[in-house]
């Protein structure tokens, strides 16, 4: 039986099926008006004459209202509203032509309204009753007892589907929601039996199988009280997407899926200005450097879809720039022109070379070395590519009439303790003195810990718990600000397109999270326990490691931007730490080629903590220096 035909069938008998509830709406009003009993021989000889009238009036009518598109197994609020609207306009229709053609002869007074009311029921009830038959019937088999977390609209929407399909093998037996007034209620026959507190009671009163969280608004922080929660109820737990990810305001389940990493540690979802980020970038010719690296790729990602005339991707690494290259020209992008350069940003003469024939317009400045344990003893590559390699560009940028140069910072450039901290602020300065000077307006972005980026501890942590563990942490009380890869770009973009010049943009990154936390929860949701599965070592703090990470200089000035997750900071006089006087940063540009030319450590050490006077060397730096 082909799809046309049972279309076909399956809306003939929904009509068939209305057409025929007619005559009995009309005989149940006369019976009823009558009390049930002896209908008077003219009122019944009178019924039937106008029964031809009532069924080319109300089944035109049912017709017009396209009753029979409507599909049975899924009737609605709204299906109701048609028959409702259906059945008002015909009756009111056959009331006009029964006074035209009869003056209304032996109709009753009561007949309008008993005729509505025996049509809706008699129109609407199979339907319902049909859908409630298929939600609720019975299979006979045997599925996991569940669990719901949250009784809002994605819990209802979860849990008709579940109703629905039997053959997923789930069972909803009860609801968990924090509302008060939601205690006690029932959603689809399901009831809500308590609070979110109460889940390992409710798991071990009504012999939980699985707990499933339907809460996709809720914050990093409610999500570890939930997980926390899952976690001692002992039942295996799963969750729907976050709200960014609901496309289509449906929750399925096949969309469940284990609770991830990003959802105790992320955020809010962020709400970009997304009109006037394309504007910013639209038509523009951008160029990111460090393009293959974790921010640099998604950078260019996301900048791909906001159709810039042409997108140039500069890295010194062949893969990675070769991956970046393919993932793009793959992914569509008609009108975009793609160019890659295979070059060191800290080779002056090969960028001025690419600056002269491009002619970028904005410039993402994220090419850097990033590992603080690995440069404190590199500071020679620490300040070539992170300090030499900014200015290169930067200069670059000025000369060659660039609108806007957006450097990627970090939270490790404030009161630095490390080599890597100290060149990136270094870097930041060497952008704020030439923005004082220059018609290019520069941007300095900081943000924290990037989660799932190249050498952070999230993919190192992985590789422990594969192996079987330990998994190492450095001290029990260290922690960290952290943020997804695509929220850290798109809030640069953002940062981008407000900034006026001048200005260190800091991003919202929550709250910290201690990191001893974070390896707990990749052990348990790699199903094993901590300490007892996996043991947690610590190891003591690396060279130039802090126990936390801050944001602002004290003496920096703060405010808010028109985005709730982006704050600016300005410097406060140019004697404070923050922002020395432009001389030193002249000074230390002017000679540091020649010391990197002799790689004197000691030099470079005291070259560095010249600019950056907040930083304290290392006893190791120390060492080095006074020999």
């Amino acid at each position: 039986m082909t799809p046309w035909f049972q279309r076909i069938r399956s809306r003939l008998l929904v009509f068939l099926h209305d057409l025929a509830m007619i005559p009995l709406a009309w005989g149940l009003t006369y019976w009823v008006r009558f009390n049930l009993a002896y209908i008077p021989p003219e009122f019944l000889d009178e019924a039937l004459a106008m029964l031809p009238l009532v069924m080319l009036v109300m089944g035109t009518s049912f017709w017009a209202f396209g009753l029979y598109r409507s599909v049975w197994r899924f009737a609605s609020l709204t299906d109701l509203v048609r028959i409702g609207q259906a059945v008002g306009t015909g009756t009111a229709l056959l009331l006009l032509l029964l006074f035209i053609f009869n003056r209304m002869a032996f109709v009753p007074r009561s007949l309008p309204l008993l005729f509505l009311i025996f049509q809706v029921l008699l129109l609407a009830g199979p339907r319902l009753f049909y859908r409630w038959f298929k939600d609720r019937r019975l299979d006979f088999g045997h599925g996991q007892r569940v669990l719901i977390v949250g009784a809002g609209r994605a819990g209802e929407m979860l849990v008709r589907d579940l109703l629905r399909d039997r053959q997923a093998g789930y069972v909803p037996v009860a609801f968990a929601d924090d509302k008060p007034r939601r205690q006690g209620s029932v959603v689809h026959g399901v009831p809500i039996r308590g609070a979110c507190a109460g889940i390992p009671q409710l798991v071990e009163v009504f012999g939980i199988d699985l707990i499933l969280l339907a809460v996709p608004s809720a914050s990093a922080r409610e999500m570890q009280r939930l997980v926390g929660l899952c976690e001692a109820a002992g039942k295996p737990f799963r969750t729907v997407p976050q709200i960014k990810e609901l496309m289509a305001g449906q929750v399925a389940v096949n969309q469940l899926r284990p609770v991830s990493l990003e959802d105790l540690l992320g955020r809010d979802p962020v709400t970009l200005d997304w009109v006037g980020i394309r504007r910013g970038l639209a038509n523009k010719v951008v160029l990111v450097s460090g393009a293959g690296g974790s921010i640099g790729a998604e950078l260019c990602r996301q900048i791909w879809h906001c159709r810039p005339r042409r997108l140039i991707l500069v890295d010194q690494g062949e893969f990675n720039l070769y991956q970046i290259e393919t993932e793009l020209t793959e992914s569509g992008g008609e009108g975009v022109h793609l160019s890659r350069y295979l070059l060191d940003v800290t080779a002056a003469g090969k960028v001025e070379a690419l600056f002269a024939r491009q002619r970028p317009e904005v410039v993402f400045h994220a090419a850097a070395y990033k590992h603080v344990p690995l440069l404190e003893d590199q500071i020679a590559a620490a300040l070539h590519n992170n300090v030499l390699g900014t200015q290169v560009m930067a200069e670059a940028a000025v000369r060659w009439g660039s609108e806007r140069f957006v450097l990627i910072s970090t939270d490790k450039a404030v009161n630095p303790s490390n080599v890597m901290g100290a060149t990136k602020r270094f870097a930041e300065l060497v952008c704020q003195d030439l923005g004082r000077r220059a018609a290019c307006r520069f941007l300095t972005v900081r943000f924290g810990n990037v989660l799932g980026s190249a050498g952070s501890v999230v993919p190192r942590f992985q590789r422990q718990i594969e192996r079987g563990g330990p998994v190492t942490v450095t001290h029990p009380e260290i922690e960290r600000f952290f943020m997804t890869i695509p929220e850290a770009c798109q809030l640069i973009m953002q940062a981008a397109v407000i900034g006026q010049g001048g200005e260190t943009f800091v991003l919202d990154m929550g709250e910290p999270v201690k990191i001893r936390y974070l390896a707990e929860q990749m052990i348990r949701l790699a199903g094993r326990e901590p300490g007892r599965d996996i043991p947690i070592v610590y190891t003591g703090l690396r060279p130039g490691e802090k126990l936390y990470e801050e944001l602002f200089y004290a003496s920096e000035a703060y405010a808010p931007t028109p985005h709730p997750k982006i704050r600016v900071a300005r410097p406060e006089g140019a004697s404070s730490p923050s922002a020395p006087p432009t001389t030193p940063v002249q000074t230390a540009l002017a000679n540091l080629p020649e010391a990197l030319a002799r790689d004197d450590e000691a030099e470079l050490t005291a070259l560095l903590a010249a600019v950056v006077t907040d930083w304290h060397p290392s006893p190791r730096n120390l060492i080095k220096t006074n020999r």
